[in-house]
């Protein structure tokens, strides 16, 4: 018993941490879900589901599913470009150059350092539709039909923030990527070299299972960032154009200014609940592709 018990002292202190702060505020929110708490007045009472009444059947002015809509495209629309992305560069930096392959693998890692704060600024400017470096560049070079309103269009705002998280957070993904790939064993490429397999066949048979482990990975830590997207979209659109970018953790941000701290809760239980939905089917599925 004292034997098992041991290896708990080390981590006692996290877990009183993770529970301080993270367990009991969690609880404390899924009971304050179903109530009317806000900060117009001390009193809190229970009302059962009517904020998800509200939510569910908000109007167009406060369309909470758009906002849920919104954060589910760009969660999966990060997910397919970071991995198709990052796996293309990881493979290219791995088994293709090799002459100066680890400055660029530094190279292609460092958006991922930088500030999220600092990047949204940076791009805000850049793809700012009069002045902006992007459209400058296009109209310069002669390809004014290419130079759009990026954030300010109700029909490229989205795909411009999606464009600029993919470019922050690729690097990181092919790291982790890279990690995976050298872990699978030379021996496997070189026999499938010597029965003629080409390099398809040895990416499609050997790489991509071996790598489903990894690839698992990286699609959960993708798929918990994309749904909890908040600071990017805050800083790039603040929401617009007409709330068209706005996600789940805007409109929560948006519902504690205006102190109705309830729906807030509500909102962020109902998007904890996606989260664990979700995760549980991307791991289940990705699973039992690498069992077969």
């Amino acid at each position: 018993m004292r034997s098992r018990a041991y290896p708990f002292y080390f981590a006692s202190g996290a877990l009183a941490l993770y529970l301080l702060f993270y367990v009991i505020p969690s609880i404390m929110g899924f009971y304050y879900a179903f109530t009317d708490w806000n900060s117009y007045t001390t009193e809190v009472n229970f009302i059962g589901l009517e904020n998800f009444r509200v939510i569910f059947t908000s109007g167009a002015s406060q369309n909470y599913m758009h906002f849920v809509r919104n954060t589910i495209v760009f969660t999966i629309a990060t997910i397919l470009l970071k991995t198709i992305i990052a796996l293309g560069l990881a493979v290219l930096l791995t088994h293709g150059i090799h002459r100066l392959a680890y400055f660029h693998r530094v190279v292609m890692y460092l958006p991922a350092v930088l500030p999220m704060l600092v990047v949204s600024l940076v791009f805000k400017s850049i793809l700012n539709p009069a002045t902006g470096l992007l459209n400058t560049t296009l109209r310069s070079v002669g390809l004014d039909f290419m130079a759009q309103r990026w954030l300010v269009d109700v029909a490229w705002a989205m795909p411009s923030v999606i464009g600029v998280d993919t470019w922050r957070g690729v690097g990181y993904i092919m790291v982790i990527l890279i990690a995976g790939l050298q872990a699978i064993p030379r021996e496997y490429y070189e026999a499938a070299a010597i029965d003629g397999a080409s390099g398809w066949a040895s990416f499609r048979r050997i790489t991509l299972p071996l790598l489903l482990p990894v690839l698992t990975v990286t699609t959960v830590l993708n798929l918990l960032y994309g749904l909890k997207v908040f600071d990017i979209v805050f800083v790039l659109t603040n929401g617009g154009p007409g709330r068209a970018t706005d996600t789940v953790y805007t409109a929560i941000f948006d519902e504690f200014s205006k102190g109705r701290y309830g729906v807030a809760t509500t909102l962020s239980t109902l998007l904890f609940l996606i989260m664990i939905v979700l995760g549980y089917f991307v791991i289940r599925l990705m699973h039992r592709d690498v069992e077969e």
